[in-house]
């Protein structure tokens, strides 16, 4: 396939004067699909697949139900829907509901680079711009996958410690990455994505203080930041401006979000023509990321034959922002959820325990066993000056055994990511368990739904063929 023609060449150092937003906007209006290489069409029919799979999985996540609860009470009809149940909303309700779901089990995607989960902000986004709009086509609803996807992705590594400043990169960057694809499945021109793009930061928020905390708020971003792109993406598309220097003003995104401590080239040099977008992860556990390299030691401490009553003490080392996010003392009085699946004293004692973490890990029942707790108090987190403070992939691990012994493992790659992919039976299995596990869906209903992905840019309406596969009740 022919490469989009990129933005610019490679440039020794970063070019941010007036217009930078709307080049931008400029060079994304141009894409189609045609132009998209093989392994961007597949990456994104992947990442649809899991999305839909983890929506699946959400009606048993504590604050689902009472979300959607909520919201039947304020709306009743809508040309969109929210998947858990079939619902009819406006199209922005719809997007944060859909966007919740896939959050809430904090078993969605991530490109773990640039630490930003999403398709739980993209995919929610577009159904409900698609299915307001009517009959897009599921190549053009790729392409605006594309559009986002890669652009959510380049946010993020060029604001390379956006999570390290205290923002939630995966809201704040999502914002702006999926109102852009929204207003691509508008047919917006340049000068309707640049509003588009400055509506979204006008509303675009998100701290990581919610996931410090361990509170349900943490799994409502996405969805908030799904609302906030689709609302954006039809104000812009009804006429209405927004900012033109979105990114490069003195009080754009650079400037006061990132406090210009940015590396712009990474978002537009090669854009088009050097994709991010296969290199993005799929989670092999329902938690976060900065758990996970952690949990995978742990089962294979376990495969070795170490158990818990065998453990003294655990030294858990890893990256100053993972440290942040995950690292501070599991306290099994908050009875919180959300707090194991961000902590990785409990992660890890979970994995060693149990030689697995799935779905079960982090529910109610799981969360106070006692023999995890006790483990979990003899570990520490430490945040490693050797290493990289930034970095996601790597931990080290080391265990004081009661016979005296010392173990120590570690790793540099991350179970799920490129490096070391799930495969393919293993995403599909996922898949399959997360619509079970979540609507009871049989093995037909969930391969029926996969086979409609599989084929998605042969159906003349897009958003219609994802909705009527999805297990559930059939809309009203």
């Amino acid at each position: 396939m022919a490469s989009v023609t990129p933005l610019r060449e490679s440039s020794a150092a970063p070019i941010l004067g007036e217009g930078f937003s709307r080049e931008l906007c400029e060079h994304i209006a141009r894409w189609t699909y045609a132009q998209l290489p093989a392994a961007v069409v597949k990456t994104v029919k992947a990442l649809l697949l899991d999305t839909l799979g983890v929506i699946g999985g959400a009606p048993r996540a504590p604050g689902i139900a009472e979300l959607n609860s909520r919201l039947m009470r304020w709306e009743q009809s809508g040309a969109a829907t929210g998947l858990l149940g079939k619902r009819r909303y406006s199209p922005p309700t719809a997007a944060m509901a859909n966007g919740a779901a896939a959050h809430a089990l904090d078993f969605d995607d991530q490109h773990d680079p640039a630490r930003v989960h999403t398709s739980c902000v993209v995919l929610p986004a577009l159904l409900a711009t698609a299915e307001e709009v009517g009959k897009i086509s599921g190549q053009d609803f790729i392409l605006a996958m594309a559009v986002a996807t890669e652009l959510h992705a380049r946010l993020g590594l060029a604001c390379y410690n956006s999570l390290g400043k205290g923002w939630h990169p995966t809201m704040v960057f999502g914002t702006l990455a999926a109102s852009l694809g929204a207003g691509r499945l508008l047919k917006l021109d340049a000068d309707g994505l640049t509003n588009a793009l400055g509506m979204a930061f006008h509303q675009t928020s998100g701290s990581a203080q919610s996931m410090r905390d361990g509170v349900l708020s943490k799994r409502l971003g996405a969805g908030f930041a799904a609302r906030n792109a689709v609302t954006g993406a039809f104000l812009a598309a009804d006429g209405l401006t927004g900012t033109r220097r979105t990114l490069e003003g003195n009080a754009g995104l650079f400037a006061l979000y990132e406090r210009n401590e940015v590396k712009p080239e990474l978002l537009i040099d090669d854009l088009g023509r050097g994709w991010r977008t296969p290199e993005y992860s799929f989670k092999p556990y329902p938690c976060c990321r900065c758990n996970h390299t952690p949990i995978g030691l742990g089962i294979g401490l376990h495969a070795q034959g170490i158990r818990v009553h065998d453990v003294e003490g655990v030294e858990i080392r890893m990256g100053h922002v993972n440290w942040l996010t995950v690292g501070e003392p599991y306290d099994v009085s908050r009875d919180s959820v959300v707090h194991a699946q961000f902590n990785a004293s409990y992660s890890f004692a979970r994995a060693l325990a149990d030689g697995k973490v799935d779905l079960h890990t982090y529910q109610q029942a799981a969360i106070s066993d006692p023999k995890i707790v006790a483990l979990s108090r003899i570990t520490k987190v430490i945040s490693d000056p050797a290493i990289d403070a930034t970095a996601i992939e790597p931990a080290r691990v080391r265990l004081v055994l009661k016979a005296g012994r010392t173990v120590e493992v570690s790793s540099e790659t991350i179970k799920g990511s490129p490096q070391e992919p799930m495969t393919s039976e293993e995403l599909l299995g996922k898949f399959r368990a997360c619509l079970e596990f979540g609507l009871g869906a049989t093995r037909a209903q969930a391969d029926r739904l996969a086979d409609t992905v599989t084929n998605l840019e042969r159906y003349p309406d897009a958003a219609g063929a994802i909705v009527d596969a999805f297990p559930g009740a059939s809309p009203a």
